[in-house]
């Protein structure tokens, strides 16, 4: 849906379970028009498509994708994001850490992500332009030594100038507009606005650069163009708020570096604070958050910057070890936990709600980006009581994006 000729606005469709593409697309044909028909009001809707690898791989076999970008023209619906995030399988397994394999140092998360976009070029419609979400180049905690990180993003910066020479091919044959938006995380190599500028700065433009003027014969300054115009910033609201960050602070330092915003995850996180007369009921609503199959990183500020334990369990077992004391009950946490963004919070815990009406409120005046992509991807493993309909839910949830939009 573009709504007053500035924003399209989608959910992403990473929500519906489905690693084939027959499952994935008995997904979409189940959702998408009932959710269009309640939304977008007789208009047509924007989608944001999750393809695993697998069901990407499928659908480009015989004639599946001209038959899907038919259905989605009978159905008025179109497609100008994709979430290239997660490779495989993504719900009733545990996923924690595997959400980032393989990473951007393999050649199948390349091999993936082009593909990706090969797709997208074939569904874009005219004048729309279109990007695909990805990894923070990977995780962490996989690496030793900054000397084995930093090496990780030289080969990542290496891998997405690839990214770069295929998106310029597709501009300059069909006057495409695609964009490769990097979705910094909590304990991803990229997870804040210092680590993206120093990617782009420090690995990006020196590794992509000599590539691209030796594959287009261009000059430096015409290959930075490049690479600045189709790597981008995938920017989630929940996980700049894990990273306390406001977008008075994060968009205009990536204007100044000349750093592309090419997509919104409109999404919240938990926001976990210990008054003491309800320490016990706070830890006890935070236990039903305690799930086996996403990764809930827990940050807060510290005198140092922000600090981050790698998962709800290490933070439980921080608390419990921790003395009356101790300063971390006077500290306000965040977890990374997408809750519905139409709630301002659960029993006794909150949620950044708020974060995400300070980046609307920053859009209106500052439209760094038209793609708006609402990401609750949690309803599986939410506690019952912020469990609904599914359907009523992502319903509810863009209804509350577009009255925040319009207010």
């Amino acid at each position: 849906m573009f709504l007053g000729d500035q924003f399209h606005i989608t959910y992403c469709t990473n929500i519906h379970p489905g690693e084939s593409w027959e499952d994935t697309y008995t997904a979409l044909k189940s959702n998408l028009p009932a959710i269009r028909r309640d939304i977008a009001a007789g208009n047509p809707m924007g989608v944001g498509l999750r393809l695993s690898d697998r069901a990407s791989r499928e659908l480009g076999e015989a004639d599946k994708l001209e038959e899907f970008k038919a259905w989605l023209t009978r159905e008025q619906l179109y497609v100008f994001t994709l979430n290239g995030f997660p490779f495989g399988s993504f719900h009733g397994t545990r996923v924690k850490d595997k959400v980032h394999h393989p990473d951007w140092t393999q050649p199948e998360r390349l091999e993936y992500t082009l593909r990706l976009f090969r797709q997208l070029s074939r569904l874009l419609p005219d004048g729309v332009d279109g990007g695909i979400s990805t990894s923070p180049i990977s995780y962490r905690h996989w690496f030793e030594t900054a000397e084995e990180a930093d090496q990780a993003l030289t080969q990542g910066a290496r891998a997405m100038a690839r990214v770069a020479l295929l998106l310029h091919e597709l501009n300059r044959d069909h006057g495409q507009d695609l964009h490769l938006d990097i979705e910094p995380e909590p304990d991803g190599l990229l997870e804040n606005t210092a680590e993206v500028l120093r990617f782009f700065a420090e690995f990006l433009l020196p590794e992509g650069i000599p590539l691209l003027q030796q594959e287009l014969g261009i000059t430096a300054k015409e290959a930075a163009e490049v690479l600045k115009k189709h790597i981008a910033v995938c920017y989630d609201v929940c996980h700049f708020a894990l990273a306390f960050e406001k977008p008075e602070f994060v968009f205009p330092r990536l204007e100044e570096a000349g750093i592309r915003t090419g997509k919104i995850q409109v999404s919240a996180a938990l926001k976990i604070r210990f008054p003491s007369t309800k320490r016990q009921q706070v830890l006890t609503s935070l236990e039903s958050f305690d799930e086996p199959v996403y990764l809930h990183q827990v940050t807060h500020r510290t005198d140092t910057g922000v600090a981050t334990f790698n998962d709800l369990p290490a933070f439980k077992s921080a608390l419990a070890q921790a003395s009356e004391a101790d300063g971390i009950w006077n500290s306000e946490f965040r977890a990374h936990f997408h809750v519905p963004i139409f709630a301002s919070g659960y029993e006794t815990l909150e949620a950044t709600q708020n974060e995400i009406v300070e980046v609307l409120e920053y859009l209106k005046h500052h439209p760094v980006t038209n793609h708006l992509e609402v990401e609750t991807y949690t309803w599986e493993v939410l506690p019952a009581g912020l469990k609904e309909n599914l359907q009523k839910s992502i319903v509810r949830e863009l209804h509350w994006l577009k009255a925040q939009l319009q207010s």
